[in-house]
């Protein structure tokens, strides 16, 4: 229907397509669909399967419904567009599910768009429509296609958000399963692995965080980096060593966060590596362990060991000192930390005195009264072992040997 409209003036809204239009649109839906299929195969090669597989009928009638519903609105504004709404949405969920980007399916949103618009002007030269409704109608047109657009970004991050939560999830119980100790369960971790898109690796590293872990570190992480954070012990499973990349990874994510690295093992092996990680920070926060934004257990194997089981170094202190036992506090406490320093170093009295600061000749009285109290477990290999364990051990735990 020829329009007498003059163009707008400069910056002014262009005016509703009339309704009349619609009329002149309609008969032309079913050749624009096969046009914008051919062009769409024909561009994006991706959809030729789509186009030409069991969901091909799903495919036409929701470009039907997008074609139809444009028509629709010129005709009457207030036409329910639910099922079309559906069916694009639809569009954006497959999109996600077949794993390509969104770009994709806007660039045949466009394409189509182009077509129905160079059928547009076909038509107008046809009926001698005016300039001015031909750039209505473009302008109605690819504003309908941002709806469209906004419609399938609605499906496609709902899918996204939908499988990055169940991933996260999986992942999550992987990770328990993991830590939950040997002997795994390999049928049931393979099927998780594959579930979760995550492969087990021959060794990986445990790293213990401090509580609450903020939210930013999961954003921070590799993506095969599995992650616990929103417990009491937040953790992670780093797959493999700590490389140095895995380390500038790790310092990048944690931004301030204080964190305990455990020894790299084999994944039966986690929860023991996770437990050490533990350990170490709880000998943090007791002050026997120096903290730092990341600490390594292997730095601390010795400590580690040490305080394993501080009531049983306890005992065992209490038996090899034993025959000191009717000292003094004070000369028992002298005599001990001479001892210690004695047993470990293996130093003359005088490197024993600078030790103590104290003269050699107080050392080698000092020694004198060990060897009369103690004898010959002083040169008994196992007892020998034992004491200097025992006493290095209450010294990390800062005991001053008097009691």
């Amino acid at each position: 229907m020829p329009s007498t409209a003059q163009p707008p003036a400069l910056g002014e809204p262009l005016d509703p397509l009339p309704r009349e239009f619609a009329a002149l649109m309609r008969p032309e839906i079913p050749g624009l669909i096969k046009e914008i299929r051919v062009e769409v195969q024909r561009a994006y090669p991706v959809y030729a399967r789509l186009l030409n597989g069991p969901n091909a009928d799903a495919i036409r009638q929701g470009v039907e419904q997008a074609l139809a519903g444009f028509v629709d609105r010129v005709a009457d504004p207030g036409t329910n567009s639910a099922l079309r709404d559906e069916l694009l949405r639809k569009f954006g969920r497959v999109e996600a599910y077949e794993g390509r980007e969104l770009d994709t399916l806007q660039g045949a949103y466009r394409l189509g768009a182009r077509i129905a618009l160079r059928r547009a002007k076909t038509i107008g030269r046809q009926y001698n429509l005016s300039p001015t409704l031909i750039l209505t109608f473009a302008d109605a047109l690819f504003a309908y296609v941002d709806e469209l657009e906004a419609l399938s970004r609605e499906g496609y991050v709902e899918v996204q958000a939908r499988s990055a939560s169940e991933v996260s999830a999986l992942r999550r119980q992987l990770l328990h399963l993991i830590l939950a100790g040997s002997p795994l369960p390999q049928a049931t971790i393979a099927e998780l692995s594959q579930d979760a898109d995550w492969e087990l690796p021959e060794q990986c590293t445990l790293v213990a965080l401090r509580a609450p872990a903020p939210d930013h570190i999961q954003a921070g992480l590799d993506r095969d980096v599995l992650a616990d954070l929103g417990i009491p012990q937040p953790h992670l499973l780093i797959p493999g060593p700590l490389t140095p990349e895995r380390r500038a990874m790790l310092d990048a994510a944690l931004a301030g966060t204080h964190a305990v690295v455990g020894l790299t093992v084999a994944p039966d092996q986690a929860s023991d590596s996770i437990r050490w990680a533990r350990r170490v920070l709880q000998l943090i926060d007791d002050g026997i362990v120096a903290d730092a934004p990341v600490v390594r257990c292997e730095e601390h194997l010795t400590t580690l060991w040490l305080l394993s089981d501080p009531a049983l170094v306890g005992h065992l202190a209490a038996r090899e000192l034993a025959p000191l036992g009717g000292l003094s506090r004070v000369r028992r406490g002298r005599l001990v930390e001479t001892l210690r320093v004695h047993v470990s170093t293996r130093a003359p009295a005088e490197q024993v005195g600078e030790v103590l600061g104290v003269h050699a000749q107080t050392v080698r009285y000092r020694l004198r009264n060990l060897d009369n109290h103690l004898g010959p477990q002083l040169t008994d290999p196992d007892h020998r072992f034992a004491m200097e364990a025992a006493l290095r051990s209450l010294h990390l735990q800062g005991n001053d040997y008097a009691e």
